[in-house]
C-alpha cells in the first residue's frame, strides 16, 4: 500500500498535530519514541493499514506537529502527552482503539491506558520502559548508556547538537548505530532523521521529554518500583534481545504492572524492532491484533 507520508493536522487547544493515516477497520494508533518521528513506522504502517485503520501521529515536541503554547520549564510529562492524545482521539471521534508503541510512546500509552481504561482495546509494546525497572534506571554500570537522559535536561543541549549540521548528524547517528543490532539498519535514512531534529524546535521539543519525566525517574532509582494498578487490556511485548538502554532482562517484572499479557523476545534486534526487523515486527502486530480487535 502506498503511503502519503505528508499526512494531515488536527488542531487541539495547544497543538497542531500531525499524523498518518491510512486503511480501515478497526482503529490502531502508534505512538513513536525518540529519537523518531512518524516515518520510523515506514516499513510497517503499510503493511497494518491492509487489516486495519492506522494512525500515526507525532508527539507534542516531534516531527511537524506544532505548539501553540510556550514550552514548559516542567517539560513534556507522561501525563500531558497523554492527554494530548486523549484530546487527538476525541478530535478524530475515536471511542476504543488498539495502541502500538515504542520507547516515549510505551510510557504514554501506560499512563493512557491507566486513565482511559475504557479506551484502550489492546496494546502492543516494543522495548517498553515501564515501573518495574524501578531502582535499575539508576545502576551505576549503566551510566555509560543513560547518560544523554541527564544531558539532554541541560539548558545548552538544543543549541550544542543543533550547532550545525555535522553536530546534529553525529548525535543521532550515534543512537541509531549503537542501539540497533545492526548499525546500519539506518544508514539510508540517516539524512532524514538529520533533517527532522533541524527542524525549529523539535530538539528542544525531543530533550523536553527527558526533562518531564525526570522526576519520576528519579524517584524510581530511590524508592524503587512503585505499586500502581494493573493494566487490563490484552498485551503483547516483542523486545529487542540486544537493546542496551531498555533492556531485556528487565522485563522480569510485566507481571505486577499487566493482567493479561505474552512477551517476546525479538533475537535479531536491538532498541528499533519495528524498524530493525519490520517483517517478524508486523507478522507479529498483524497475528496479536487481528486475534483481539477481530
Amino acid at each position: 500500500m502506498t503511503i502519503d507520508w505528508t499526512g494531515q493536522f488536527l488542531e487541539t487547544d495547544e497543538l497542531k498535530i500531525h499524523y498518518v493515516r491510512a486503511g480501515a477497520g478497526a482503529p490502531v494508533v502508534l505512538l513513536h519514541g525518540w529519537p523518531e518521528f512518524v516515518r520510523t513506522w515506514k516499513h510497517n504502517l503499510p503493511v497494518l493499514a491492509e487489516h486495519f485503520d492506522v494512525i500515526a501521529p507525532e508527539l507534542r515536541g516531534f516531527g511537524e506537529t506544532e505548539s501553540k503554547v510556550p514550552r514548559s520549564a516542567q517539560g513534556s510529562t507522561p501525563q500531558l502527552l497523554a492527554r494530548d492524545l486523549k484530546e487527538f482521539a476525541d478530535g478524530l471521534g475515536l471511542g476504543r482503539f488498539a495502541i502500538v508503541s515504542h520507547d516515549v510512546g510505551a510510557f504514554v500509552a501506560q499512563t493512557f491506558a491507566l486513565a482511559y481504561p475504557e479506551r484502550v482495546s489492546a496494546l502492543f509494546f516494543f522495548n517498553c520502559p515501564y515501573p518495574g525497572i524501578g531502582k535499575r534506571w539508576g545502576d551505576p554500570l549503566l551510566f555509560g548508556e543513560t547518560w544523554y537522559q541527564q544531558f539532554h535536561q541541560k539548558d545548552f543541549a538544543a543549541r550544542l547538537v543543533g550547532s550545525s549540521r555535522e553536530a546534529c548528524r553525529i548525535y543521532f547517528q550515534h543512537f541509531l548505530q549503537h542501539w540497533s543490532h545492526n548499525p546500519h539498519a539506518f544508514d539510508a535514512d540517516l539524512e532524514a532523521w538529520v533533517d527532522n531534529f533541524l527542524r525549529p524546535g523539535n530538539l528542544q521539543g525531543g530533550f523536553d521529554w527527558y526533562v518531564g519525566v525526570s522526576r519520576f525517574r528519579r524517584r524510581m532509582m530511590v524508592e524503587g518500583a512503585p505499586a500502581l494498578a494493573k493494566i487490563a487490556a490484552p498485551t503483547r511485548f516483542l523486545w529487542g534481545a540486544h537493546d542496551p538502554v531498555v533492556r531485556y532482562e528487565w522485563a522480569d517484572k510485566l507481571a505486577d504492572y499487566f493482567a493479561d499479557f505474552e512477551l517476546k523476545p525479538a533475537p535479531d534486534a536491538g532498541h528499533f524492532v519495528h524498524y530493525e526487523c519490520p517483517e517478524l515486527a508486523n507478522g507479529e502486530m498483524v497475528g496479536f491484533l487481528g486475534k483481539v480487535l477481530g
